[in-house]
């Protein structure tokens, strides 16, 4: 083979490897920017707490997990029905701050498995709200971590109204429609 020959077949797998790699660097930063998109500050705080790589891929397997659950929306009567349990749960803040958050913690868990997210562990609760609303799912952790010194009596009546504030913002993100109105029902948030 001559020189010139084995020249361009050199040139032409640098110039393959090249355009190989550029692709794989595109669709990695595509991936991000979805990734980010979809995850909003729920995004930046895996990556401050992991570093992109590992945030990326935990974002992703949460994405497959939440993906093979059967998230339903709720029913015009369960969404009133839960409404109502809101609305009494949220009235009982003034006599007794301390139960109204223990049972706002227990309504969101409820309203959470008739939506068909699973309820065991927390963390893995919180991890599959993100998915579908991850602009919640600080309030979900701030609420709860309440909730917990809320449960050893080392929770000020102030916090306790925080966490109220916080589970009313979840609360209101996993109902489909805000009974007796024409509100329109919320899909699914589509990832990248």
């Amino acid at each position: 083979m001559d020189t010139w020959m084995i020249i361009v077949i050199v040139a032409a797998a640098v110039v393959l490897l090249v355009l190989l790699l550029a692709a794989w660097q595109m669709n990695k930063k595509r991936r991000s920017t979805g990734l980010k998109e979809g995850f909003g500050s729920e995004y930046d705080r895996e990556v401050n707490r992991q570093g992109r790589s590992k945030a990326e891929s935990e974002l992703q397997q949460r994405q497959k997990r939440v993906d093979q659950l059967e998230i339903r929306e709720l029913t015009r009567d369960q969404a009133s029905g839960y409404a109502s349990d809101w609305d009494a749960v949220q009235s009982g803040f003034v006599d007794d701050p301390s139960m109204a958050v223990t049972r706002a913690d227990e309504l969101v868990g409820r309203v959470m498995q008739d939506r068909g997210y699973p309820v065991g562990e927390f963390d893995q609760r919180v991890a599959d709200i993100s998915v579908d609303h991850p602009g919640v799912a600080s309030n979900y952790r701030a609420a709860h971590s309440i909730a917990d010194r809320n449960a050893t009596g080392s929770a000020s009546t102030e916090e306790l109204r925080q966490a109220m504030v916080h589970y009313r913002a979840l609360f209101q993100e996993l109902l489909p429609v805000a009974p007796g109105t024409a509100a329109p029902v919320q899909g699914r948030q589509s990832h990248a």
